[in-house]
């Protein structure tokens, strides 16, 4: 171990204990002055409940686990509180088959079953209804899902296609985080964190009435993160701060009518450091340190309506704003989504949910050397409607549901997306599952509209050459189909196992073609610039599981594990020979989780998590083990400390790099933190 490294060690850790000795003195005093009640035993959901846990996710309808013919992982509120985790992509290391994977300070890759990178194109994120993927760069920006974790209700994960009812890029997942209604959250909550890492961070949160039939909440966020450290061990220059703050408002109109009203904006920047063009000629390239900022605030609306027993209709309005930019480019998009859906009951034995929706994005762009658009700005609108049907074969024991979406999108036209899918429950103890599905991916601004120059070499004729890629304007959608089956068991009264194998088929796989070297006189060069095509396909196959152990009343474990292999090949014709071949070995063959719930005496808990990452072949990153820990003292009804440690078992390690990783990736470092929390 190098000098420099252990001198930067003995220094964290005096910063570490000096951060936690403080706020424990104060709890301990603030203990004394709001605990003056007994608390609430911390009761665990038993297998049962787990079983019937209710998603929405997979049919846009409440419907119990039990019976759900998808591969579903729900993060609940209670796995949220003692994780330890403070923000959403630490929260989904939890979920067996989805490879979260974090890049520098502020930028996380995340995605499911395959196709990991910076922006994740297959992966379909919504909060609250409203999509959080990005058709400037198809994927989701980590950095702006910055939530109150308190917030959230649940978190439900669907590991395969979700396009019959959410449309195009549900293709390899969908993620929808669903926060509390504003009644479920009333009276207020002062949460502040610090630590070696967490900097400084805080929130609150006040609930209360408005009048007898309405409900509200504001909140406001803010944070201040440290840097990592650079591949070289030197500083990675990427400390992380933003501000968060909105509202929400849940109404009754009447005994058959609900409204909800919310919005929220938030402000923040990232260093990051990313590799440029300096000169053309003499030919230069270098390292620029930059600050990437980002701002934009939303507004929804959804109106419910309960027309009978068995039919209910919803009407979903939003308008969202949003901007980035740094020195090498900058945008700003509009989006404008409507969205209607009426579920009703068809005789004894269908229920049926169907609905259409519009969307509207408008951009514009900043050109500059590095990134441009063509055209500089575009609006885009997107048609859609589904329908999806439930039918009971067999009451309380076989279901068999078939859907289809059908979107038209102004790069491709109209796409179908059906599903079937069927659940066989032979007894209250087990569900037997199977889907076949078809799902897409569409076309961005930057699969059809960009041009970026990334570096310059010495070329022909001592001529600089510029190299880059541009998109294609007649780019196609990729296309998915699944075919999964799956094993959900209460296998005794203390052991429940959920097990999911699958096999997905892709065409029109995105590619990356050698393009033809084009002059330029000012100054004089030469610029390369590769095309976007379609001219891949490939397959994955893999198996995810994972359990639900009660070892003891007070003790739960949750092992998880997840298998998945890929093979990309190109088409006839197809002539690029790196994107297939580093798709692959970007991806871990194994992942493992190993999650210890304990309920301790005298308002004690301690949380253990183990995250399991095989190694990245083609980026030579080693297999690594994260493990995180938590101790929770809840000091009356309204005080609670947790110790939170995280990346304990190495001082640092590095988990993304590569061709699909457009800034430097730093090295992820040992942190500690303390958090405090308050109740009024």
């Amino acid at each position: 171990m190098d000098t420099g490294a252990g001198g930067n060690g003995t220094m964290e850790s005096f910063c570490i204990r000096n951060a936690l000795l403080k706020p424990i003195f104060l709890a301990a005093i603030c203990g004394t002055l709001y605990g003056q009640t007994a608390p609430q035993d911390l009761v665990q959901l038993k297998l049962e409940d787990l079983m019937n846990i209710e998603v929405t996710s997979v049919s846009k309808k409440e419907q119990k686990m039990s019976r759900t013919a998808a591969a579903v992982f729900v993060i609940t509120a209670e796995d949220i509180r003692r994780s330890g985790a403070n923000s959403i992509p630490d929260l989904l290391r939890m979920v067996p088959g989805v490879e979260v994977a974090q890049i520098n300070g502020s930028e996380c890759a995340i995605t499911v079953r395959g196709f990991n990178g910076q922006y994740s194109n297959k992966l379909l994120v919504l909060v609250d209804g409203r999509t959080v993927y990005s058709p400037m760069f198809s994927g989701v920006y980590w950095d702006e899902q910055d939530l109150v974790l308190a917030d959230i209700e649940r978190i439900e994960v669907i590991r395969g296609p979700g396009a019959t009812v959410w449309g195009a890029n549900a293709v390899n997942g969908v993620i929808n985080i669903i926060t509390k209604k504003a009644g479920d959250t009333q009276g207020g909550v002062l949460t502040t964190d610090d630590g070696s890492y967490e900097h400084g961070s805080g929130n609150m949160r006040y609930g209360g009435k408005l009048g007898s039939r309405a409900t509200y909440r504001v909140f406001g966020k803010g944070f201040n993160r440290a840097s990592l450290l650079a591949p070289d061990g030197s500083d990675g220059r990427d400390d992380w701060n933003m501000v968060h703050g909105g509202f929400r408002i849940d109404g009754s109109a009447s005994d058959r009518d609900t409204v909800t009203l919310q919005g929220e904006g938030h402000s923040g920047n990232a260093g990051e450091i990313v590799s440029s063009i300096v000169s053309i000629s003499p030919p230069v390239n270098g390292l620029f340190d930059l600050r990437d900022r980002y701002s934009g605030w939303n507004l929804l609306s959804r109106w419910n309506h309960v027309a009978s027993p068995h039919s209910d209709t919803s009407l979903q309005i939003y308008f969202d704003r949003s901007t980035r930019t740094d020195s090498t480019y900058g945008f700003g998009l509009n989006s404008f989504d409507v969205d209607f859906q009426h579920h009703v009951g068809w005789g004894a034995r269908q229920d049926l949910v169907w609905g259409a929706g519009y969307r509207l994005n408008s951009d514009t762009t900043n050109p500059t050397p590095r990134i441009a658009f063509t055209p500089a700005g575009r609006t885009t609108h997107l048609l859609s409607s589904f329908i999806q049907d439930e039918i009971t074969v067999r009451p309380e024991r076989l279901f068999v549901s078939l859907g289809t979406k059908l979107e038209h999108n102004a790069y491709t036209g109209f796409e179908l997306e059906p599903s079937a899918r069927v659940a066989w429950i032979p007894n209250d103890r087990n569900t037997f599952w199977a889907a076949v599905s078809r799902a897409q991916r569409t076309p961005s601004r930057e699969d059809t509209g960009v041009e970026a120059h990334l570096t310059v070499v010495p070329g022909p004729g001592n001529l600089p050459l510029v190299i880059g890629y541009a998109g294609n304007p007649n780019q196609k959608s990729e296309h998915e189909t699944s075919v999964e089956a799956g094993y959900r068991a209460k296998l005794s009264n203390r052991f429940a196992l959920d097990a999911t194998v699958f096999f997905n088929h892709y065409a029109h796989l995105f590619s990356v073609e050698p393009g033809t070297p084009v002059f330029e006189a000012d100054p004089p060069h030469l610029v390369l610039l590769n095309t976007f095509d379609n001219l891949s396909h490939g397959e994955t196959h893999g198996v995810e599981m994972f359990a639900d152990w009660k070892v003891a009343s007070r003790w739960t474990l949750n092992p998880g594990y997840s298998f998945l292999t890929m093979h990309i090949h190109r088409d006839p014709g197809g002539q690029d020979e790196l994107t297939g071949f580093t798709t692959e070995g970007t991806i871990p063959n194994h992942q493992a989780q190993l999650r210890s719930q304990l309920y301790l005496r005298r308002q004690w808990q301690w949380n253990t998590s183990a995250y399991f990452v095989a190694r990245l072949p083609y980026l030579a990153i080693p297999s690594y083990t994260r493990v995180d820990s938590n101790l929770i003292w809840q000091v009356g009804e309204r005080f609670s400390v947790s110790l939170v440690g995280q990346n304990l078992l190495r001082e640092r390690h590095q988990e993304l790099s590569g061709p699909s990783v457009l800034v430097q990736s730093d090295l992820i470092k040992r942190s500690a933190y303390v958090n405090l929390t308050w109740f009024f």
